[in-house]
Order: C-alpha cells, then structure tokens, then sequence
C-alpha cells in the first residue's frame, strides 16, 4: 500500500550516453535513443512515460552525437530536460549518475534508460514504482521484466524473494527476471561511490549485500531494442496491442 505522506519523485535521470555499438549501422550517424520505433525516437517512449508519470525535471546525459540529441530535447516541454554533459569523457552507467547528482536533488528519482520501451499493463507502471518505493527500507528499487521477453536472449539478470529482495544471477544460473531498464533511486545508494566511469550494477550489488536492493515485476509487455533486428519485434508488439 502506497504512503500518502511520501512523495512521487519529480526529477529523472535519463541515460542517453551510451555508443549504441550493437544498433551499428544504425548509430553510424545517429545516436541510439534518437532511433524510432513505432514512429517515435526511443528516448521520447521513456519520457514519455516520466510525463505521464508527473516528473516534472528529467536529466539526460549525452556522450556519443550528444549534439544531435540536445538539439532533439531542445523543443521538448514536459518534462522539462536539463543535460548533463558528458562530451568529454564517458563515464559509464554509474559515473554518469554520479556526475548528475547536483542536478538532481536531494531526494529519490526516477531512473530510465534512453532504450527502453514496454506496454503498459492495467497501471502505469512508472505510479507503481513510486508506490512501491521506500526508502526507509530501499536504496535501490528495479522495475523487472520476464526473460521470456520480446528481444531479449540473455539468461537474465535477478531472482526475487517474495518480499522483493533481489539476488542477482550466479555466472552460471539462469534467472527468470531482466532488468527493464527503469528504476527509483535514493541518492543513499551514491555514498562514497567511486570517481569517474563504473557501472551501476557495482551499486546494486552492493544495495544486494544490505537487504536494500528491491524489485517490483512490470505490468504489460517489455521489448528489449538492442539490435536493428529487434526493432520489427517491439513494433509488430505496439500495433499488435493499439487493436
């Protein structure tokens, strides 16, 4: 049951920094959250979402062709996007987060991948994690899809208790959940974090050893976009659903 008296978050960081070296030749000379799908670049599936959701700020990170992305996001009203730039140098999942943490305040926000997209199930599933969320008892709380989802062909990524606590994956298991790319974070999982580029991942193993690593399984469908060839996948699954 959700907390009257606990806020929604209002700010977002959005991951927009990457290479997109598996989209190649696609991101030869554009990069990967400006690809469309289903007529729509993959960054605006995601902000979108945090719209719909009552974010107020987002916080997007450019690297690669960042140019090309903060002219995209120029136009864009809600949210209202602040760039975090890093032109310069990449400093990866976790580092980038790191870097942008001024600009996010003080309390938790949201946080989405550039590249990734689902369908919605009965609730949006953005409100679901902010009613989930508890920071009394959570540093780091993770949207999971199936991975048995469209696109997808890892061995996926946590197994979850029935509280929600997550294991990740042994090297040689397979687990039922992927990380779907969407997440809260409490700036608490960030404390005496590493300098420069490191993966987020390295944070939530360590939320994991404290107990204060949760997730919440989505509603809907998830598409994992990684490849050019994945792109008729997730669009066949959004004409599919708007019947």
């Amino acid at each position: 049951m959700s907390d009257p008296a606990r806020p929604f978050p209002r700010r977002a960081m959005v991951l927009a920094a990457g290479l997109g070296t598996r989209m190649r030749p696609l991101t030869e000379h554009r990069p990967k959250p400006l690809i469309e799908v289903a007529g729509k670049p993959l960054i605006d599936h995601g902000l979108d979402r945090l719209a719909e959701a009552g974010v107020e700020t987002a916080v997007v990170n450019v690297h690669y062709l960042g140019d090309l992305i903060v002219r995209h996001l120029s136009t864009r009203k809600k949210p209202r996007i602040e760039i975090s730039d890093e032109r310069g140098v990449l400093l990866g999942t976790g580092g980038g987060v790191m870097k942008a943490l001024p600009l996010l305040g003080g309390e938790s926000f949201f946080h989405v991948n550039s590249d990734t997209v689902w369908i919605e199930g009965p609730r949006p599933n953005l409100i679901r994690l902010a009613e989930a969320f508890d920071p009394k008892a959570m540093d780091a709380l993770l949207l999971l899809a199936s991975a048995a989802s469209i696109g997808y062909e890892g061995t996926g990524d946590y197994t979850m208790a029935s509280d929600g606590r997550l294991r990740r994956r042994s090297e040689r298991e397979v687990a039922p959940f992927v990380f779907a790319g969407a997440a809260i974070l409490s700036p608490a999982l960030f404390a005496d974090a590493p300098a420069g580029d490191f993966a987020l991942t390295a944070l939530f193993d360590r939320a994991e050893q404290s107990d204060r690593l949760h997730g919440l399984r989505l509603e809907g469908l998830w598409m994992h976009v990684g490849t050019p060839e994945a792109i008729g996948a997730a669009e066949a699954a959004i004409r599919a659903s708007a019947r």
